[in-house]
Order: C-alpha cells, then structure tokens, then sequence
C-alpha cells in the first residue's frame, strides 16, 4: 500500500479520497488549513486528516517527508509551495492547476529532480490534452488542432446559464489571464473571453471562447508541427457577454477577491452538471486532407452511495489514474512528465481512467 498525501479538502479533494481510498492500494493522509473541510472528507480505515500550514516550509516538509507522492488539489496560487517542498522531499509531484505560470515553475524544479513533477492533471488540461495528442498521431501532417471543454448544469435557470461546479478562483483566474495559442503557425498570445464562436452538439446549441490554461504544454509539444491550435471553453449561449461585462466593464477582473465574492453569495452551486469534451483534429492523412472528431458528455452519477458531480468525477480521475500509471511504472518515474507522456489506451483501462470511457466513440476506446 502506496502512502500518499493529498493537499486540499475542496470539493474535488473529496472525489479523490474516496476514489483512492476504496482501491484499498493507497493510504491517504488529507491536509487542509481548515479542520471544517477535514471534517467532510470520506470516513476510510486508510485515510488520516491533518491540518497543514502550506506557508510554513518546515511543517510541509515535515507532512511530505516519506511519501509516494503528493496530490495538490489546492488554488493555483498555493502550488509552488507544495512544488518546492515535494522537491526537497524527493516526493512525486501531481496538481490539477490551469494557471500556465504555476506550471512554468514546476518544470523548472523538474530540471533536475529525482522524482515526477507531473501538473496539470486533470480534464483541462489534463484528459483533454491525452486526446488531442492521441488523435494528432494518427496524422501524418496536422493542420488544426481545436480543444472544447466545458462544465455546465444540467438545467441552466439563471441569466448567465451557469452555475459554481468546481473552483471559483479557478474560474475567474481562466478568464482574466492571457490564453496560449498557435496561430498560423506562431505562438501567440490571445486575450481570455476573445475567439467567440457558437456551435451546436445532439441539437443543443453552445458557445465557446478562449480562457488561460486548457492547452497545458500542448503549444510546446507541437510547436513547428501544426497550423492552428487553441482551446475554448464551453457554456450555454450569452454567458460570455455577461463576464465580459462584469470582468471588463465593472473591471473585477482587477478586483478578484470582490468578483470572487460575488459569484459565491450570488450563483448557485450545483450537482447536476455535465461535461463537455470535443476535440477537432484536420490534417493529412496518405496524401488526403482528412478530419477525426471527438466528443463525449459525462454527467453526474451516484458513486458508492452518493450522488458525485461530472466534474468532481472527471477532474478526480483524471489526477488518481495518472497516479496509477506512475506506481505502475507505465510514465517516466523522474522529470517533467506531460500528459502527453500517457497513452491514452493506458489511460482509459485504468480503474480510475474508466470514468471517461462511458460515451467513448469506438475509434477512440481502442
């Protein structure tokens, strides 16, 4: 039985102790500033709680000393504190941050570890990024490349067709900072909320734009080998306009802690959501201009007597498989490790990677 810890009780803290918990191949041992949050995680004979000062440098390498790994499942702006002590430890790293700075950071401590740094874990980036990359392959020369993710309710009932689903820091934060992107075969930079375009999928209609984070190290990965590559969140239609109204023209993109405020005492959280995944893939294929498309919708379900949200579910397994693979020796034990680095077939026959293959087109299950 692997000993690891996980840092950050939240909502997604929750899924993942209770997925790694039940395996009966991992002891977890949870920490979290707040001994209220501790108090809701999963009761197991192999989890332990304890409260955890990240800002103590001491203290945290005291909590990682000895462990497998750690699993960072705290706001993005709180991982490079968790990186630096996982480094000092000589513990396996894994976070499910979107912030592209955050990442920057961990693939510079990376350089010369001696364990796994792997960010970035989840479903976008994460799963999404273990797509793109599994159906570019196929190509022999990719054109375009399109990532399109979104978490929504199941039943939009308020002006902006949305409600609260996983982090709110996370949100705001993917909607304020600068979007990677490869345009006419540059790496540029594009603004968050630009890049509007209205789709419709099983005769729903969506739209979707840019926000920061989703491409992970794809830009990296495929940089001088792709025309166009982006990734856009998606949400019902209108919901654009009102954040670029509340992010630009009342300006609480400068004010996060207010914006933060607001959403939390004015939009409902909710269980009943979905979530999107649909990659788009055009390039040459034996000397034909070809097209491959995935797409898949995962909703919430009851999971060991309780009802679990999608993305609860889809951000869990996608950090938890990862963690597997890792133990299985199946990715590179030490370094930077991309999500690129993981087969999707390896991923999707995974316990945990399951999860996502419910709607999976048979093209892609194989």
């Amino acid at each position: 039985m692997r000993d690891i810890i996980l840092l950050g009780a939240g909502k997604i803290g929750e899924m993942i102790v209770e997925m790694l918990a039940t395996c009966g191949d991992y002891k977890v041992t949870v920490g979290d500033f707040s001994q209220e949050n501790l108090d809701r995680m999963p009761k197991h004979a192999n989890v332990t709680t304890q409260v955890v000062d990240v800002s103590n440098e001491d203290a945290l390498r005291e909590t990682l000393r000895g462990k497998y790994a750690v699993l960072c499942a705290l706001p993005y702006n709180i991982t490079p504190y968790i990186a630096k002590a996982a480094k000092a430890e000589k513990v396996n790293y894994f976070d499910l941050t979107e912030d592209v700075a955050c990442t920057r950071l961990v693939k510079d401590l990376a350089k010369d570890a001696e364990t796994a740094f792997m960010p970035q874990c989840g479903l976008a980036p994460g799963f999404i990024s273990i797509i793109a990359h599994d159906i570019a392959q196929t190509f022999d020369k990719v054109q375009n490349l399109h990532l399109r993710v979104g978490a929504l309710p199941q039943y939009p009932t308020n002006s902006i067709s949305y409600n609260l689903t996983w982090s709110t820091d996370g949100v705001i934060n993917e909607y304020c900072e600068p979007c990677e992107a490869i345009v006419d075969g540059r790496l540029i930079e594009t603004e968050a909320l630009s890049g509007m375009e209205t789709f419709s999928l099983d005769g729903i209609k969506y739209e979707a734009f840019n926000t920061s984070g989703g491409l992970g190290t794809l830009c990296e990965t495929y940089a001088g080998r792709v025309e166009n590559l982006n990734y856009r969140t998606i949400r019902y239609p209108g919901h654009r306009d009102v954040m670029k109204t509340l992010i630009e023209d009342l300006r609480l993109g400068e004010r996060r802690d207010v914006f933060k405020d607001v959403l939390e005492n004015s939009i409902p959280a909710t269980m009943q959501d979905v979530v999107i995944t649909f990659v788009s893939v055009s390039g040459w294929k034996g000397g034909r201009l070809m097209q491959e498309n995935y797409a898949n919708k995962i909703y919430a379900r009851e999971i060991g007597g309780k009802v679990w949200s999608a993305i609860q579910i889809t951000t869990a397994a996608g950090i938890c498989a990862v963690l597997d693979l890792m133990a299985e020796g199946k990715l590179p034990q030490k370094g930077f490790v991309r999500q690129e680095d993981v087969k999707l077939a390896d991923f999707l026959a995974n316990r945990f990677g399951k999860a996502y293959a419910q709607n999976q087109p048979e093209s892609r299950a194989a």
